[in-house]
């Protein structure tokens, strides 16, 4: 019943602030600037009116007047609340393309500025990698990222994928891993099972991605996993 009420807390609260935000934007210099404020209110008030008690390490790590990416891992739907409601930033998620196509959800995230790829085809990927490369210099904003590509089904972490790591590269944006703790554990994927105990979002420190080019992405996304890996073994 918990997670029932959850997802009608997300259709409601998605609805009002959605709407509320597009319509701000009609008039807004920064188009989707209101609606990433929204974004963190919404994630907020989800997790505080369904009862989710959640902790953030490591924001001292930031510098809440920069822009970056943030990679981390992909345990259950309740890591983008999470990353929403921890993070103090203008956050926009790399999506799956299906996304765009879920009323108003879709709608909103487009007039966002959210990033949609086509998993299944690389070269409409690389294209749109490139938008949002384009994009991100124009209008700079944060980045969420799961570069694992899909949610793990074992909670174990997975190997990283280099392409949507390759933002960073691109613009100069640096890579900072986080993670997602107890996500897993609360809610299974492909259950409607939810469990009651607090969920942790720790955040790394800053990699530079300057330091890097397309030639050593396999090796950027090795680091940032093992970054990631690093933060999940922390002691509580």
């Amino acid at each position: 019943m918990r997670y029932i009420w959850i997802l009608i807390l997300t259709a409601i609260w998605t609805t009002l602030l959605g709407l509320f935000g597009i319509l701000v934007s009609l008039f807004e210099p920064k188009k989707g600037r209101t609606l990433g404020t929204c974004a963190q209110i919404w994630a907020k008030l989800i997790l505080f009116m369904g009862g989710v008690t959640y902790t953030v390490k490591g924001l001292e790590n930031l510098d809440l007047n920069k822009s970056y990416i943030f990679a981390g891992n992909h345990a259950s739907g309740f890591d983008i609340l999470l990353a929403f409601a921890g993070l103090p930033f203008w956050l926009v998620s790399i999506a799956k393309i299906e996304l765009k196509s879920i009323p108003l959800l879709g709608w909103v995230m487009q007039v966002g500025g959210h990033i949609f790829i086509e998993r299944g085809r690389q070269d409409k990927a690389i294209e749109t990698l490139n938008i949002a490369k384009e994009s991100l210099k124009k209008t700079p904003r944060s980045v969420l990222l799961f570069p694992e590509g899909t949610r793990t089904a074992d909670g174990t972490l997975k190997p990283f994928k280099r392409g949507g790591l390759l933002i960073g590269v691109e613009t100069g944006i640096q890579i900072v891993p986080v993670a997602f703790v107890g996500t897993f554990e609360m809610l299974d994927k492909d259950s409607w099972i939810m469990k009651n105990h607090p969920i942790e979002l720790r955040i790394g420190i800053p990699i530079p991605s300057e330091n890097y080019s397309n030639d050593t992405r396999r090796e950027l996304a090795v680091i940032v996993q093992q970054n990631v890996q690093a933060l999940l073994d922390q002691a509580s």
